[in-house]
């Protein structure tokens, strides 16, 4: 095996519990007994932390991205010990309980549950050279979390050199602040010390745990009123400021949600900031915050603003030991209007954050609750999307007799729309980290820059001018409302009189509209007060337009309504007629749901922001509404819609389309009385839809594992369905046992542990007929020769999903012939290719999604010369769908005892790359380097003789047929 772990046979529903990590052997605690159980876990759960709170909505609404996760990795040279590393990281993971802690739901309500201490955490220690060290540890750290079964941190070991090691640790972001780090770094080292010395550590008293943190916290929620007071006042009538946007979404956005701009400062720069502000009683912190406005007003064009910064609740000696969550968020606000110099701006600053910090005990989720509607913009916009920090040089693990070097994981993740950074390091450097679907990139490009400048000018003349900092306003039309929100490429205003308004000097938003059999009608927004009427405006019109483009009257507004996505909600302008109200179970549903919990009963068109909603809100409506009307919905998407009529829009177009996927007749005929009936696990995926179709096709009987949300998308004749996943391990046992044939093409991908969790539980269960697990040639790793033959042993490095793969096989082939059990089958593909819509998404992520993310931007496409590093080829095995699914299913009649690979060719970058052009119409210019970039890293072709006669291609399925059928979403004919 390449990973080394400590020992122990796990349990199943323990390895699920404890995020399934796999041991080998079971080790000592770290001080040689038994530990205690916690005086915390005692006392039962507990309730969240505000700041906990916000962390698990996030994860509820469909936000557990790598945003949250916290990458701590050190690269470590001097010689390791494995074994002592593990003992004190489950010395740690025993000495806070908030490591070892899982996150539940009761009631609607959130709460945390310690879980036992372990008796050894996981190590696991993967060989990979430098080159492959990057792409490792960015995929462990965008691995998520599971918070309702824990755990929330994980450690892994990368190892170059017998003295040259890499130590990653990930926590999520609920568990752990910066502060936390400090601690977790210290008290490592000295745990290390103590296992490498065998002495055990010193006695130490016990640390603060966080859930009394959280207890406290909410005992002391009635002595917020006074701060809740001030901050509603505070930010009475504020709103967030509009970025400009993006014309049309980046269309690699959900691969690569965030960007960054750095760009270096001179050395000199921190330290004369540090001077400028302890002229004016202010910290370099202050000083880059004012820096931070300036750009922020230079960028938006307005003087009323707010940025958010960190605050702690740390204080105290008792708190320092604390490991957990301990942040707040202050929203600042500033006014910069009367150009004042930086100077005079820095002092604005210092008494606005002195007195925000006066508040910091108030949390700001609580803030939020409290303003409602008021704390976001028109379109659904947050209050503090933009934020700053002063970023000094990062905490590193130094341990006894090594030299530690801190490494930087990017996850390529945005906490919030906009953040300024400063360096304040031994190389300084101005920072701008954007969400890429909230700012324009050349935006955020030149605001990057024009940071770095500002920060670099007011360093060596802090009496100047807002106004003589440089920089340049965006254009009016392309503030957010202006730009076009569908990302549909037209242009903004496109009728003639909507374009006429927007020009005029004195309008900042305008659209026009036309309600059906009725007159044109056109609707302005001042940028001021005071401006022209209304029959000025419509003066102006007459006087550019010909007579048939002008409007019959000119309406002037406050602010345009919008829908969540930004885009005009026409429907709620004056004077366009009422659309009806919404009828039916759903829409009765969907009032019923917001009368609940929100205290009153709405209008179609009320907002649920103004009704007083929030994230809990958002969650609980999703969770009733799934369960009484059985349709797919998130707490995301409560908040995207935000009406009654919107919501019951969602769902009813969700009921239309089950409904079209039930239109078949259904067998109803009990799955128990069906001999021969073949268990389908991942059947609403690409690959598993194939295979059920195949099977059905045949006129097998299958029994398809689905959510219950989705089990609609699978119900066909012939096909029953069990509604199950593979978390719910007693679910697979059950399914399992009433199969005669299993063909597992379930996968996380993200999560390798619950897959073994998974197979584990499935192969335990398994007593008769053939098992078909299809798995993937990621599990031969980086073999040493360009031809891979079938069963070839795997070598290393093996990302994640790959070694689960390899364990996965494991199980099954030890499993298979025993106890009644048939003969089983792994089935290793490659990239899988094929029309359905889970196959397609393959067009944005990978090697596939970086080539036709390029040709459809028309970027230069570079690839790896024929030759570089010693290979002559570079490109990916492939296989069709369709062609997948007639391997697996001959698997189930003669079952290849072993592994065996799937493939329908292989296919060079540069004939992919032409391919996708030629598809797109695109202008790509392609051109070869000796650079190799890490996704197009594979040279590998695969033998396949054993499946060779299911594999023939048939019509269509050739490769240019199915990149055709995924990039026009057809059914694929070649062009």
């Amino acid at each position: 095996m390449p990973t080394d772990v400590p020992a122990a046979a796990a349990r199943q529903e323990e390895l699920l519990r404890r995020a399934r990590a796999r041991a080998s052997g079971r080790g000592a605690s770290a001080s040689g007994a038994p530990p205690a159980a916690s005086e915390s876990a005692g006392r039962g759960p507990a309730p969240l932390s505000h700041a906990q709170r916000r962390m698990w909505l996030m994860d509820r609404l469909g936000h557990g991205s790598a945003s949250y996760s916290v990458p701590f990795a050190t690269r470590l040279r001097g010689p390791l010990d494995v074994a002592a590393l593990t003992t004190a990281v489950t010395a740690l993971v025993q000495r806070h309980e908030i490591l070892r802690t899982r996150y539940g739901q009761r009631d609607g309500e959130p709460y945390q549950e310690t879980l036992s201490a372990p008796e050894a955490v996981p190590v696991p220690v993967v060989d990979t050279d430098e080159d492959g060290a990057h792409a490792l540890l960015a995929e462990e750290a965008r691995r998520p979390f599971d918070l309702s079964t824990g755990p929330v941190m994980r450690a892994l070991v990368l190892r170059h050199g017998e003295q040259d090691h890499t130590v990653l640790l990930t926590f999520h972001h609920i568990a752990i602040d910066g502060g936390s780090l400090e601690t977790v770094a210290r008290e490592l080292a000295e745990l290390y010390g103590s296992a490498v010395h065998g002495t055990g550590p010193r006695p130490h008293a016990a640390p603060p745990q966080y859930a009394d943190f959280a207890r406290n916290e909410l005992a002391a929620a009635g002595r917020l009123d006074e701060g809740l007071r001030h901050w509603t006042g505070r930010l009475a009538d504020a709103t967030p400021p509009r970025l400009p946007r993006p014309t049309k979404a980046p269309s690699d956005a959900v691969t690569r949600p965030a960007g960054t701009r750095t760009v270096p400062l001179g050395e000199q720069v921190p330290q004369a900031l540090r001077a400028l502000g302890s002229e004016h009683r202010a910290t370099l912190f202050t000083v880059a915050l004012a820096a931070a406005f300036a750009a922020l007003q230079r960028l938006t064009g307005r003087d009323d603003l707010v940025i958010g910064v960190a605050s702690t609740h740390r204080q105290g000696a008792a708190m320092r030991e604390l490991v957990g969550l301990c942040v707040n968020t202050l929203p600042v606000r500033v006014d910069t209007s009367g150009d004042p110099a930086f100077t005079a701006l820095v002092e604005r600053v210092r008494d606005a954050l002195l007195e925000a910090q006066q508040y910091r005990h108030v949390p700001f989720d609580l803030v939020l609750e409290r303003l409602g509607a008021a704390a976001r913009d028109t379109d659904g916009t947050a209050l503090v999307r933009v934020t700053a920090d002063v970023l000094g040089e990062p905490t590193a693990l130094h341990l006894p007799g090594m030299a530690g070097e801190y490494v930087e994981v990017g996850v390529d993740e945005a906490k919030f729309d906009l953040s300024f950074g400063l360096f304040d390091t031994e190389v300084p450097a101005a920072l701008v980290q954007y969400r890429r679907t909230a700012l324009d990139g050349d935006a955020a490009t030149g605001l990057g820059t024009h940071y770095a400048t500002l920060l670099e000018a007011v360093a060596a003349d802090p009496h100047l001018r807002l106004s003589q900092l440089g920089g340049t306003a965006p254009a009016p039309q392309e503030s957010e409302g202006s730009r076009d929100p569908q990302g549909t490429g037209d242009t903004p205003g496109g009728h003639p009189a909507e374009a006429a308004l927007r020009t005029h000097p004195r309008i900042a938003d305008a659209t026009v509209a036309g309600p059906a059999g009725g007159p044109l009608l056109a609707y302005a927004v001042l940028r001021e007060s005071v401006g022209p009427t209304p029959h000025e405006l419509r003066a102006h019109l007459r006087a550019a337009l010909a007579p048939e483009s002008v409007p019959a009257a000119v309406t002037l507004l406050d602010s345009l309504p919008r829908t969540a996505d930004g885009g005009v909600d026409q429907a709620r302008l004056p004077g366009m007629p009422a659309p009806a109200v919404p009828t039916g179970p759903r829409a009765d549903a969907v009032t019923e749901g917001f009368t609940a919990l929100l205290g009153r009963v709405p209008a179609p068109d009320d907002d649920f922001f103004a009704l007083g909603g929030h994230s809990l809100v958002a969650v609980r409506l999703a969770e009733r509404l799934r369960e009484a009307l059985k349709l797919p919905l998130t707490g995301l998407d409560v908040l995207q819609a935000r009406t009654p009529r919107a919501v019951t829009a969602l769902l009813d177009a969700r009921e239309i389309e089950r409904a079209a996927a039930k239109a078949a007749p259904v067998s109803a005929r009990p799955r128990r009385t069906r001999p021969g009936t073949v268990l389908v696990t991942g059947a609403t995926g690409g690959v598993g839809a194939s295979i059920v179709r195949e099977l059905a096709a045949q006129g097998r009987p299958v029994l398809a594992l689905a959510r219950p949300e989705s089990a609609h998308l699978v119900a066909a004749e012939g096909v029953d369905v069990v509604e199950g996943d593979l978390a719910d391990l007693a679910g697979l046992r059950q399914a399992v046992d009433g199969a005669d044939a299993v063909v597992h093409a379930a996968c996380t991908f993200t999560r390798p542990e619950v897959d073994v969790a998974a197979m584990e539980a499935m192969t335990a269960a398994w007593r008769r007929g053939p098992f078909v697990f299809v798995s993937s040639v990621d599990a031969y790793g980086h073999p040493a020769e360009d031809r891979v033959a079938e069963e070839s042993a795997s070598r290393d490095p093996l990302s994640p999903y790959g070694r689960a793969k390899l364990d996965c096989e494991a199980l099954l082939l030890r499993a298979a012939g025993t106890e009644g059990r048939g003969g089983a089958s792994a089935v290793r593909s490659p990239i899988v290719w094929g029309p359905h819509d889970r196959l397609r998404d393959q067009l944005r992520w990978g090697a596939t999604g970086m080539l036709y993310q390029a040709a459809q931007e028309g970027r230069p496409i570079a690839l790896p010369r024929p030759g570089t590093g010693g290979h002559a080829w570079y490109g990916a095995a492939w296989v069709h769908a369709a062609a997948l699914a007639r391997s697996v299913t001959a698997c189930l009649d003669t079952p290849v005892h072993g592994v065996a690979n799937a493939l329908s060719g292989h296919v060079s970058w540069r004939d992919l790359a032409t391919d996708l052009t030629e598809l797109l119409g695109s202008t790509s210019p392609i051109h070869e380097t000796d650079q190799v970039h890490q996704d197009l890293d594979h040279r590998w072709h695969y033998d396949c003789a054993r499946l060779a006669a299911p594999l023939r291609s048939q019509p269509g399925e050739d490769r240019r047929s199915v990149l055709s059928a995924m990039v026009n979403g057809g059914s694929g004919q070649a062009l």
